[in-house]
């Protein structure tokens, strides 16, 4: 009996005994009423799916053109940087052009030169020249003997032909041509045969 004047006593004053874990309810929580209807989604959803797929197709669009403008810089880097080294060995050629009259003059005077150390030293000039157009991949047009080739070679004057000589060829060569590449320097100026 005591224990049920303590037990009253204590609901008196707001407070109770433990329930044991065994003795609560075993029916799961709810955390909102039935009544409560379903929290809806905000209204403004649409308008941001609208502007966030907008902004995927500007942001694919851009990437678009900067694809393009990507090639179209390559391509243009390319096609430049082939252009430049075209005009460059142009220009060296152009400048190596106009040692041509010098190496024909040096010819000249080996051929004509008496003393053996004079030809000495012409010889070299010559050897360092044709050094420098090895270097610069031009060779010479030296057609002797060949048929007369107007893409290569300029008649100066054409001869009657030599027993055994046949019309339409090179009997010499009056200036010596050079070519770079496949591209004539300066024609050979040749004599041919009629």
């Amino acid at each position: 009996m005591d224990k049920e004047k303590k037990k009253k006593s204590a609901v008196a004053n707001g407070a109770e005994d433990p329930v044991p874990a065994e003795e609560l309810p075993q029916e799961p929580c709810v955390a909102a009423s039935p009544e409560t209807p379903p929290a809806e989604p905000p209204q403004e959803a649409p308008a941001e799916d609208a502007a966030l797929t907008e902004a995927r197709a500007q942001a694919e669009d851009f990437k678009r053109k900067w694809y393009a403008v990507t090639a179209e810089y390559e391509n243009y880097r390319r096609r430049t940087a082939g252009e430049s080294a075209k005009r460059y060995n142009e220009g060296r050629a152009d400048v190596v052009s106009k040692l041509f009259p010098i190496a024909d003059n040096l010819e000249r005077a080996l051929a004509s030169c008496e003393t053996e150390a004079t030809k000495k030293g012409i010889e070299m000039v010559v050897k360092a020249f044709e050094k420098i157009l090895e270097g610069e991949h031009i060779t010479e047009i030296n057609p002797v003997g060949q048929p007369f080739d107007a893409e290569k070679h300029e008649a100066i004057m054409a001869v009657d032909p030599a027993e055994g000589e046949t019309g339409g060829t090179v009997k010499s060569v009056y200036l010596k041509g050079y070519e770079k590449d496949g591209k004539v320097l300066r024609f050979a100026q040749v004599i041919v045969i009629k």
